[in-house]
């Protein structure tokens, strides 16, 4: 009897965002409301923006557009991010980027995992930004040590989903039946569970610390937090959250609108206080609230090189230092305004963007513009139209905006240029391997594509 051929990572990644969405809709039904706002909101930009539509589509970016989504989580040991890790590899994702958000005195530090070819990210581009607990950013060393005992006694991943991880991993994937049984038992380790596995009295304690504190260590699992569409003009769902009931943060996180997009915008509503039951030790839940999941909204613009990056971050802390905005988003209007005055020194259109190498683009191909003999150099082959540069959507994320979303989830939209005190070794230990630079990742898509679109061209001479 032949044996079943494993299915593709991809094929079960969207299986998996898939049964997220639908598990998220039903926990969080503002969440509904969300998905539909961001349809109706690129529906009606693609409808009045036709040379937007025909770039998306030339590039295969409106294929994945509906379908994309990323997650969030918060883990409390490097044991649940090394099983976590496994996990994601199943679907063909993988840890790219380190992110400290001690920049914003969050005591976690993060990484994103996701995949990393084209082709994958054209399937489905599903990725999870996955925060760890750092202990050592807890200043009482008795609370610590309690929410390291707490901690220790919880597994995450349930034992018919570690056995599946395991089969990948030695069997090179999973047959359809197996992906199947695979998503369902991974959705457990996601679900929202109420019942706290802690007393009012600790609870108590571990939210007086930091309330991401009490999120990570007072439940059985990591229940996702959020999980965030892409929108083509945040603007425009920005402005149209309170029309149907939605409860929008003061400021865009981010650069400022702009006609060639860059990087990362995102928004989100606050928080939702939700019923739980603490466990006491009468053994009857006692009644009480709290605050973690949230919606968020995202706006991906094109990557940027590390000039590109480094431009970026200037301007961006020039605006920080100049205009902040407070806990109840007090000089919202004031920092809108300083974004875009500082913003002004960043070039505006992909163009210009490709000739100052500010930003990685993909190139292809067009054989109907084939020349019929060696062009003298690759500018020729752009001007001809026989080579086109596709901006190249930044996958990845931004500490600064992150720690952002992460104080308004957590009730302000106060915004803190702290000192980071990042420890990637410790991460990395945890995780079990590197992660992967983002700007390599853009790097390689670039040159790659482009010494295939020359080869097509017959211009292969021009390689550089």
């Amino acid at each position: 009897m032949a044996q079943t051929r494993p299915i593709d990572p991809d094929e079960i990644r969207t299986l998996f965002s898939s049964a997220m969405s639908e598990m998220y809709r039903n926990e969080v039904p503002q969440y509904g409301t969300l998905i539909d706002l961001v349809r109706d909101v690129n529906e009606e930009t693609l409808e009045a923006d036709p040379q937007l539509h025909a770039r998306l589509s030339a590039a295969g970016e409106l294929e994945r557009l509906d379908v994309e989504r990323h997650g969030a989580i918060r883990l409390g040991t490097p044991a649940e991010l090394h099983a976590i890790g496994r996990m994601f590899a199943v679907m063909g994702m993988y840890p790219v980027g380190y992110y400290d958000l001690s920049v914003a005195g969050i005591p976690v530090h993060s990484t994103a995992f996701r995949p990393i070819k084209h082709a994958s990210l054209e399937r489905n581009p599903f990725r999870v930004f996955c925060s760890l607990l750092r202990m050592d950013l807890i200043d009482d060393p008795d609370l610590a040590t309690k929410a390291k005992e707490i901690l220790s006694k919880r597994r995450i991943v349930t034992d018919e989903a570690m056995n599946l991880i395991n089969r990948a991993e030695s069997e090179g994937g999973l047959s359809p039946e197996d992906a199947a049984s695979f998503v369902r038992e991974s959705m457990e380790t996601f679900r929202w569970h109420r019942e706290a596995t802690v007393d009012a009295d600790t609870y108590n304690r571990l939210h007086d610390a930091h309330r991401l504190i009490a999120d990570v260590v007072s439940f059985r699992g990591p229940h996702i937090n959020h999980l965030t569409p892409r929108t083509l003009d945040i603007d425009a769902v920005q402005r149209g959250m309170p029309e149907r009931g939605i409860n929008p943060k003061a400021v865009i996180e981010g650069p400022p609108r702009r006609t060639a997009d860059i990087l990362l915008r995102q928004t989100s509503f606050k928080a939702l206080e939700e019923e739980i039951l603490f466990a006491e030790q009468e053994g009857k839940g006692k009644p009480g609230t709290h605050t973690a999941r949230f919606g968020e909204i995202e706006q991906r613009g094109v990557a940027l090189t590390q000039k590109g990056r480094d431009l970026y971050d200037r301007l961006l802390r020039q605006t920080r230092d100049a205009a902040r905005v407070g806990p109840q988003g007090e000089g919202a209007g004031e920092y809108v305004d300083e974004l875009e005055r500082q913003f002004s020194a960043f070039p505006d259109s992909y163009d210009k963007l490709l000739r100052e190498e500010l930003a990685f683009f993909r190139y292809r191909a067009n054989p109907s513009n084939k020349p019929l003999q060696p062009a003298e150099c690759i500018e020729e082959l752009m001007t001809s139209g026989a080579l086109v540069a596709d901006p190249q959507t930044y996958e990845d994320f931004l500490p600064v905006s992150a720690a952002g979303i992460f104080q308004s989830n957590l009730g302000s939209d106060k915004q803190s240029n702290a000192d980071a005190s990042g420890n990637r070794n410790a991460f990395e230990a945890a995780l079990g391997c590197k992660v992967l630079n983002e700007m390599e990742l853009y790097a390689s898509t670039q040159e790659e594509s482009l010494q295939h679109a020359l080869a097509v061209l017959g211009q292969s001479h021009l390689s550089r």
